[in-house]
């Protein structure tokens, strides 16, 4: 029998993250995507209430808790604007939780642990100019130099480019090998050779930080690696499931918020002698939007109880992706259609929505991609073979170097 209820300490959660979002970023939302200001203290204040590190175990800074948890802080945090949830997304999904999965112990005390108590803000670096959903064509490169490793090249795209203080990098360490000689690889701020550059002029997610990083000559400790030279594509891929669950998990969040505006809207504004929630056309859109929130929580969900029994999820993790992504951008579109012209300008949050909910239907695996892969699935083109290395099942125990192997 599946329980679809959540815990008490689940609806705890969701009720704190609510409350948050409405006392310390929707008043100021509107102001902040104008001047295209990332509010680098919200971060600060998450990391106060314990939410940079929701899913992390305990024992390596995080609140232990299960990894729908992180899925609730992502839709609510979504509902206020997406580019919190990014934040929490490329620090705690892409980051954080490849760390907890594929780092030596030391790299766990070190990296890990002041990330996820919030001292340390986690990035992501994959993204090239010419390499997105074609991961094979990076240029960056790392050249093994003795004691250490000599980073050259960029990434774009990056998401808190400026904020973070770590970044996960991959490079080319033996490009003859094509995808088996990427490798990954834990990089800080303050080294020299490194640098970021902020992109303006974005069409939505304009109150968040994107932009580019450089390495000129980065010198890269050996014990920066992470996993094995060549473990580069599969640790890429297995953050991107863990990225992934939790764009989907935002996407809810896009779709909740599109909902409640436009049905606060439908009691407000009168057409021919009566409220336009009253014509059916406006309830066919509402209803749409209620389908697409249940549909892709469900999806999400299931990806989060796979993840929780440490169970490989890339399959449903893509669906809940890309169904999700499409289904907010299909709410905040006809959330504008039924708000009319004043859909079309800032003065109420439908326009930020739509504008928002283009990116994801692009980043980490565009709806092409996630198509293709559907399709594999399907036809029995592709099949997910084990990974060396899984996520820790929740509920956490003793989560040793062993156990996460």
């Amino acid at each position: 029998m599946m329980n679809f209820d959540f815990t008490e300490e689940q609806e705890l959660l969701r009720n704190t993250v609510r409350s948050f979002v409405d006392k310390e970023i929707m008043p100021y939302i509107k102001e902040w995507d104008e001047k295209q200001h990332f509010e680098t203290s919200i971060l600060t204040r998450l990391a106060d209430l314990g939410l940079m590190g929701v899913c992390i175990p305990e024992q390596y800074g995080g609140s232990g808790m299960d990894y729908n948890s992180l899925a609730i802080v992502c839709e609510e945090l979504e509902r206020g604007d997406m580019a919190f949830r990014t934040a929490v997304s490329v620090h705690t999904g892409l980051n954080s939780m490849t760390l907890l999965q594929w780092g030596t112990e030391e790299q766990k005390q070190k990296y890990l642990v002041p990330q996820s108590k919030g001292q340390k803000v986690g990035a992501f670096g994959l993204t090239e100019p010419n390499a997105g959903s074609d991961v094979a064509a990076m240029q960056t490169t790392a050249r093994d130099a003795g004691d250490h490793y000599v980073l050259n090249g960029s990434k774009t795209w990056i998401s808190i480019c400026d904020a973070a203080d770590h970044f996960l990098v991959f490079a080319y360490t033996d490009k003859s090998k094509k995808h088996h000689g990427i490798s990954a690889f834990i990089v800080e701020r303050t080294w020299e050779g490194f640098s970021s550059k902020a992109i303006k002029g974005k069409l939505g997610i304009r109150a968040g930080n994107t932009g580019e990083i450089f390495f000129d000559n980065v010198k890269v400790p050996k014990e920066n690696l992470l996993g094995q030279e060549g473990d580069g594509f599969k640790i890429a891929m297995s953050a991107l499931d863990n990225g992934r669950f939790t764009v989907a998990a935002g996407a809810c969040g896009t779709i909740m918020a599109s909902l409640e505006a436009s049905v606060k809207y439908c009691h407000e504004r009168s057409t021919f002698g009566k409220e336009i929630g009253r014509h059916q056309l406006v309830q066919q859109m509402i209803a749409k939007m209620e389908a697409g929130l249940v549909q892709s929580r469900l999806l999400v969900y299931r990806a989060g109880c796979l993840k929780n029994q440490g169970k490989r999820n890339t399959r449903e993790t893509s669906l809940a992706k890309w169904q999700a992504c499409d289904y907010a951008y299909e709410a905040a579109n006809d959330a504008v259609q039924i708000h009319g012209a004043y859909g079309f300008s800032n003065e109420y949050p439908v326009e930020r929505y739509l504008r928002n909910a283009k990116a994801p239907v692009i980043y980490e695996g565009t709806r092409e991609i996630h198509t293709v892969m559907q399709g594999e699935y399907v036809l029995g083109y592709r099949v997910d073979k084990p990974l060396s290395n899984m996520l820790p099942a929740w509920p956490f125990e003793s989560v040793t170097e062993e156990a996460v192997k």
